[in-house]
């Protein structure tokens, strides 16, 4: 009876899991693409928060004053966040376009939020009806800016764009690249199914009025992130505005990789500790059963050794949906936005990925975080 009730469970984790994963791949198919290229009346105030970021402030500023964007429909804000490098002595000594303005965050302002206390000093001393924020560490093409603009309309408040991790041909680097392109997919594919889950800051545009009017980040600034999905989220749920990604990968920006094994997994943690902040307590249990979905392919072998050989078949199952759902779902997105050597590394992606999500997520959770020499605690 008590085996009969664990492979139950097993097989309902695994069957939501899947329908997870089909509601992604449904989304993808209405997502828009192709529209037409045009300047928003609105003005854009790009912010771009930093800190430590010497070694790419100076070509950041260089690819964002070289859009194909009329430069008088838009400006560009550095927002220096108590950096310990160089990094806003060298964009002090640039000569900097006309549109283009520098700041430093107070030490007082708001000192538990980090990044998000820069994008909104940054939103503070901004002139723009739309924002648009980035990261300094990012790549961005001269078509960029227009590319993510033009899924603006006067009913959209909150445009999600597409980032890619660069690779260095290393097979670390690979898997990286892989692995973050699903997220992205992921994200699109939930918005396009009208459930807007996850996002990138590094690539995100929104209404200033609608930011006010849900308030910001106030309900956010005792978080270290947050500053890119549980804004979308609460524009969503708070709103009638609609949510859009930008399926086009002459919107893409692009960023290095991790370099090591240590900074990929603070990365991830960090990342998982939004997760229990979600006002939508729904969606909190449906990311919920996915880990556990996860945790159960740890559980399984181990049940089937010292249990039952019926748990191997349940795993056998779990690993075969899993693998073929997520494989189609990568591949569909990856044919609109990344390069088509993205797979390559799906086999060895996929059995890694188990146990590095079931410790960044536990860890996110619970544990203290690490970002930018900073420790953050919980």
């Amino acid at each position: 009876m008590t085996e009969l009730l664990v492979v139950s469970f097993i097989l309902i984790l695994l069957f939501h899991y899947i329908y997870f994963l089909l509601k992604i791949l449904f989304g993808l198919n209405k997502l828009e693409s192709n529209l037409s290229v045009k300047v928003l009346n609105e003005f854009i105030s790009i912010i771009v928060p930093f800190r430590n970021e010497e070694k790419n402030i100076a070509q950041t500023y260089k690819n964002l004053t070289k859009q194909n964007y009329p430069a008088d429909k838009y400006e560009v804000l550095f927002v220096n966040d108590l950096s310990e490098d160089n990094s806003l002595k060298i964009l002090e000594s640039l000569t900097l376009q006309k549109n283009v303005r520098v700041f430093t965050v107070p030490n007082d302002y708001s000192a538990s939020a980090h990044k998000k206390r820069a994008i909104r000093f940054g939103i503070e001393q901004s002139k723009g009806e739309i924002i648009v924020t980035t990261d300094a560490d990012c790549f961005h093409s001269e078509e960029w800016l227009g590319n993510l603009l033009k899924y603006f309309d006067d009913n959209t408040a909150f445009i999600s764009g597409p980032v890619e991790f660069q690779s260095d041909g290393s097979l670390f680097n690979n898997m990286q690249r892989l692995e973050f392109a699903g997220l992205v997919i992921a994200g699109a594919g939930l918005i396009g199914s009208g459930n807007p889950t996850i996002c990138n800051a590094a690539n995100i545009a929104f209404r200033r009025n609608v930011f006010y009017k849900v308030g910001g980040f106030v309900y956010q600034m005792s978080l270290s992130s947050g500053d890119d999905e549980l804004l979308m989220q609460k524009i969503f749920n708070d709103t009638k505005y609609k949510i859009k990604f930008a399926y086009d990968k002459k919107a893409l920006v692009s960023t290095d990789a991790n370099p090591t094994v240590s900074d990929f997994y603070a990365q991830r943690k960090r990342w998982a500790s939004k997760g229990l902040f979600y006002n939508n307590k729904a969606l909190i249990i449906k990311l919920v059963l996915i880990f556990l979905f996860y945790l159960s392919l740890i559980v399984q072998p181990v049940l089937g050794i010292l249990f039952s050989k019926v748990f191997f078949i349940s795993l056998g199952l779990s690993i075969l949906l899993k693998m073929l759902f997520e494989y189609l779902i990568i591949t569909k997105g990856s044919k609109k936005l990344f390069v088509s050597t993205l797979l390559k590394p799906f086999l060895i992606t996929e059995l890694l990925q188990v146990p590095y999500i079931i410790v960044a997520g536990f860890m996110g959770m619970f544990g203290n975080l690490n970002w930018k020499n900073r420790k953050i605690k919980r």
